[in-house]
Formats: C-alpha cells, sequence, structure tokens
C-alpha cells in the first residue's frame, strides 16, 4: 500500500486493529520470564518488603521515564529503532544498529530457554514426573550411582536434559532432544510472527492474558498448602537494615530496568504502529505500573509453594529425626510426633545426652529450608519442580507452570523479533519484493542454526556467557545514548512539542527533570557501579575474566553430588533474569 506526499511515495506504515492489542503486545514485551524467577528471588535476598523501596525509587525515576520516551518518539516518527535515531541524526545510527544486534542475540538463547521449557512440559504428563525418581542403572541391579549422589531433580535437569560436560571448552555433541524442542519453540515462534503485527496482535490475546489466569489458579492453590505463610512471611517481611548495602540498590536499578524491556528496539517499533494522536504517556505508565505490579503477584504464588517445600522438607526431617529416637529407645508408635518433637528431644537430652548424640540426629530448622532462595534455571527447573512433586496432582500443576513460563517467554520473543526485523528493512539489507513471511522464516532458520550451540553438552555455559554480556552492559549504553538523543540533541523544546501534538499536553516537571538530569545520571551510576562491580571478580557474578565460566562448571558438577549447591549460589544479572 503506498500514500504519496508530493511526488515521492512512502509505503503506508501498518496499524495495530485496536488499542487493546498495542497494549496487550507491550505489556507482554515487558512481563516476561524474569518477572516469576527473578524479582521475587530479588524481594526475598534483600530484606522482603524493604525492597521494594529501592525497587519503586528506580521505577519512578529510571523505569518509567525510559518507557515514556520510548513509545513518545517511537510514535512521534514512526519508524524503528534505526529509523528512529538516524532521523534525530546520521550520527545516532549506531545506537540503533547496536539495539538490532542485542535483540538479535538475546532472541536466540531466549528461545533457547522456551526448549528447555518445552521439554519439561512434554514429560509433565508423564505419571510419576520423571524428576521425582533416579532411573535403574545400566545392569538394572539398582539406581544410578550419580543420581543417588545428587537428587533426581539435579539429575534430570543436568543430565537428562543438559547432559552438560565438565567444561565449555568440552563441546560434547548436539543433544538430539534439545534440538527437536529448539526447533519447536522457533516454529511457534515463526507461526505466531509470519504476518507481523497482524498475526502478533491475535496471538498476544492468549499469551499476555494466560499467564495471569494461570498465576491466579496458582494463587488460590498456593495459599491453601500448608506452609504457605511460612513462605510469604519470608518474602515480605522488612529487614530494614539491608537498605544500607549499596549492592541493594544497583541490583533493584538494574532490574526494573532489564525488566521493562526498554533499549531492545522492540518497543519503538510497536509505538510506531499507533496513530499520531494517542496518549503515550497513559500507555508508559499503565505498562510500567502493570509489569511492576506483575512482579509482585507473581511473588505471592511463587513463594507460598516454596513455603510449602521448606514445611515439607522440615516435617520430613523431624519424621526421620522421630523414627531414629523411636527405634533406639524403643518408644510405641506415635508417641513422638510433629508437634511434641521438639519436648520429647529435650527431656532425652537431659536424661540421655550422650546416646542422643551418637545418633546423629539431622539439624531440622525450617530457616535453613526457607533460606535455599534460587532465580533463573534454578527455580524453573530444580527449586519449583521439586516443590511441584510435593503437591497433589502434580502433573497437573506442572503442565500450568511450564504453559505460563512457555507464554510468558512467546510474548517477549515477539518484541526480541520485531526488534530486528523492521531495522533490516530499513536499512534495506533485503530487497523489497521478500514478503514479511519469507524474511520472518529466514531470520527464524538462521537464529535457530547459530542457537544449535545451546544444544551442545556445553550449551548451558553459553546461555550463561550470554546471558552475562549481551543483555546487561549493551543495553545501560543504548539507553543512556537514547536519552541524551532525544533530550539534548532532538532538544527537550522540540521534544515537549511532539508531545503536545500527540497527548494535548506538554510534559510535566517530574518527566522534565527525570529526562534532563535524573535518569541520564541514574543510568550513568548504575552503568558504572555494574562494571565495577564485574570488575571486582565478586564470586556470585560473571565478571570480565574468562575464569568465570571455569568457576561456573564447578559449581554445576559440584551440584550433581551436593545438592543444592548451584542453584543457591548461581545469580543471573541481565535480561532474562
Amino acid at each position: 500500500r503506498l500514500a504519496f506526499s508530493g511526488m515521492q511515495p512512502v509505503e503506508e506504515r501498518p496499524k495495530w486493529d485496536n488499542k487493546v492489542q498495542y497494549m496487550l503486545t507491550c505489556i507482554g514485551f515487558a512481563v516476561g520470564i524474569g518477572n516469576v524467577w527473578r524479582f521475587p528471588y530479588l524481594c526475598q535476598i534483600y530484606g522482603g518488603g524493604a525492597f521494594l523501596i529501592p525497587y519503586l525509587i528506580a521505577l519512578v525515576f529510571e523505569g518509567l521515564p525510559l518507557l515514556y520516551l520510548e513509545l513518545a518518539i517511537g510514535q512521534r516518527l514512526r519508524k524503528s529503532s534505526i529509523g528512529v535515531w538516524t532521523s534525530i541524526s546520521p550520527l545516532l545510527g549506531g545506537v540503533g544498529i547496536g539495539s538490532m544486534i542485542v535483540s538479535f542475540l538475546v532472541s536466540m538463547f531466549y528461545n533457547t530457554i522456551l526448549a528447555w521449557v518445552l521439554w519439561y512440559l512434554f514429560h509433565s504428563f508423564q505419571e510419576p514426573l520423571p524428576w521425582s525418581y533416579c532411573p535403574l542403572n545400566e545392569n538394572l541391579t539398582g539406581f544410578n550411582e550419580e543420581c543417588e549422589k545428587s537428587t533426581p531433580v539435579n539429575y534430570f535437569w543436568y543430565r537428562e536434559t543438559l547432559n552438560i560436560t565438565p567444561n565449555i571448552e568440552t563441546s560434547g555433541s548436539l543433544q538430539w532432544w534439545l534440538v527437536v524442542c529448539l526447533a519447536s519453540a522457533w516454529s511457534i515462534v515463526y507461526i505466531c510472527f509470519i504476518k507481523g503485527i497482524d498475526s502478533v496482535g491475535k496471538a498476544v490475546y492468549v499469551t499476555t492474558t494466560f499467564p495471569y489466569l494461570v498465576l491466579t489458579i496458582f494463587l488460590v492453590r498456593g495459599l491453601t498448602l500448608p506452609g504457605a505463610t511460612d513462605g510469604l512471611a519470608y518474602l515480605f517481611t522488612p529487614d530494614w537494615e539491608i537498605l544500607k548495602n549499596p549492592q541493594v540498590w544497583l541490583d533493584a536499578a538494574t532490574q526494573i530496568f532489564f525488566s521493562l524491556s526498554v533499549a531492545f528496539g522492540g518497543l519503538i517499533s510497536f509505538s510506531s504502529y499507533n496513530s499520531e494522536r494517542n496518549d503515550c504517556e497513559r500507555d508508559a505508565v499503565l505498562v510500567g505500573v502493570i509489569n511492576s505490579a506483575t512482579s509482585l503477584y507473581a511473588s505471592i504464588p511463587i513463594f507460598s509453594i516454596l513455603g510449602f517445600k521448606a514445611r515439607s522438607a522440615f516435617n520430613s526431617c523431624l519424621e526421620r529425626n522421630i523414627l531414629t529416637l523411636t527405634n533406639h529407645f524403643e518408644f510405641s508408635d506415635q508417641n513422638v510426633t510433629l508437634e511434641n518433637y521438639d519436648q520429647w528431644y529435650n527431656h532425652l537430652n537431659e536424661k540421655f545426652p550422650d546416646q542422643v548424640q551418637n545418633l546423629n540426629l539431622r539439624e531440622c530448622d525450617l530457616q535453613t529450608f526457607l533460606d535455599q532462595s534460587a532465580s533463573g534455571t534454578g527455580l524453573a527447573f530444580i527449586v519449583f519442580t521439586e516443590a511441584v512433586i510435593e503437591m497433589p496432582g502434580s502433573q497437573v500443576w506442572a503442565v500450568l507452570f511450564f504453559v505460563m513460563l512457555f507464554s510468558l517467554g512467546l510474548s517477549s520473543m515477539f518484541g526480541n523479533l520485531e526488534g530486528v526485523i523492521t531495522p533490516i528493512r530499513e536499512l534495506h539489507l533485503v530487497p523489497k519484493m521478500i514478503p514479511n513471511e519469507l524474511l520472518s522464516g529466514i531470520l527464524c532458520l538462521i537464529s535457530f542454526g547459530v542457537a544449535l550451540i545451546f544444544s551442545l553438552g556445553s550449551g548451558n555455559y553459553w546461555v550463561e556467557v550470554f546471558n552475562g554480556y549481551v543483555g546487561s552492559v549493551p543495553l545501560l549504553i543504548i539507553a543512556f545514548f537514547e536519552i541524551i538523543s532525544v533530550i539534548y540533541i532532538r532538544g527537550m523544546k522540540t521534544f515537549s512539542d511532539d508531545i503536545y501534538l500527540m497527548t494535548g499536553r506538554r510534559p510535566n516537571i517530574y518527566w522534565k527533570a527525570c529526562w534532563l538530569v535524573i535518569s541520564p545520571l541514574m543510568l550513568l551510576v548504575v552503568l558504572v557501579a555494574y562494571v565495577i562491580v564485574q570488575a571486582q571478580k565478586h564470586p556470585t557474578y560473571p565478571t570480565w575474566n574468562p575464569s568465570y565460566v571455569s568457576k561456573l562448571s564447578e559449581k554445576i558438577q559440584k551440584s550433581l553430588y551436593k545438592p543444592g549447591f548451584f542453584y543457591l549460589n548461581c545469580r543471573c544479572k541481565s535480561f532474562i533474569c
């Protein structure tokens, strides 16, 4: 379709069918897997409710201004991430190219996570769940030795799923089951994206809304589980002293930044399909608030279930001690119970201290089980799957959980691909005669081919490398130059006029103060602090040293023989987290 401006034909830009499609697409892109497996973890380790203070400050003074700026400039100039910046100045084209490259790289390993989710989803229909027991050894004379030294959950993740190698230098072979899952994930993405925003606009009705339905189901079920109150109390009990730790503020700033999916270019492209007269300020506030509210909402069912897991593990620990005491002192059954265990233990320890000490009873502390926090793949594929085993009807809950994760990831993939395909068009890298269906197919095929590296035995190491470097510092740099480009090169006055043209009102003092001073300053501080933290070789973060990967391999190998080691100590700091 062509519209004519003077004598020059200009291709008419596609438009959303309605405002609901646009909002659902933006919300789906912003609300991703990290809202479920990263935010609750940060709340837990950083003082519960106290973490909300730096988080909300980062949202108000960093997240929302950046989100509003991207939606406004994309809607006004009606171009993708490259066209917008070259329109402001030809010298700024690199900002858009940077966004495109980051979106391409992130989409490759992000879809690998969806492949892992599909693998678990396929196995969730089995009875019993395959990660609930150890497989037999080759001679069928006993259980697999490696699994017995670890846990069935760890074994299924590291050996049955990843078949992980000792280190990144040992590539191993392609795991055919992961290749099939990866091909399936890219095929689903392609089918949903085949006609651009026309097909994406239809898909988001399901991919964006379904996770909220599942979270609500988990919320109702989680709150009825024994131990749910333990998990919620642990999550939201504030520890105000922890706010003195600078790391808390750094993590809050980076979390809100990556959670809103700014600087990827996808939001700029999505907003460019709006009509020029659209209240982008209201859209930005709505998307930002819903994104943060979703993180809070997801925390409740997640930690209700983790509280149930901790309570179940605590009770199992006590029951083993009760059995030991009952057999040694020859008590009658049901004499020592969970309710009176402490009384019996204290009584026996006073009368027979030597005998009790020689029994080597386990130390059962509910707080210790609650302290077993995890984020990222550790939460989804280890901790949560272990909790699901204890729940009645475990197959149903496993299916719902992994379908929810896939929906969250799929809607985020739409934004990543949009941040690649539209700039490719504007750069004229492909002939105009190639339809979007073919271009999308070629891009998905190339991405699948490159992403095969993640299906090797060393694939998990490569995911961690991409995760640690691709989606962190580059996005901070891009976002910083975005603000500088719009506010100081295009000019605050011109941008204010643009917003007045689109919304009928000029930005208030809050928006101006954030764009002119507060947001770029916060971005600069976060960027510098982030690099400093990396350079200090913090033991729980990827560093700028190649030895990080070798340390990671040691952790993974130890996790196969020491349950909980890896997922309790490995933390991630990037987009997918």
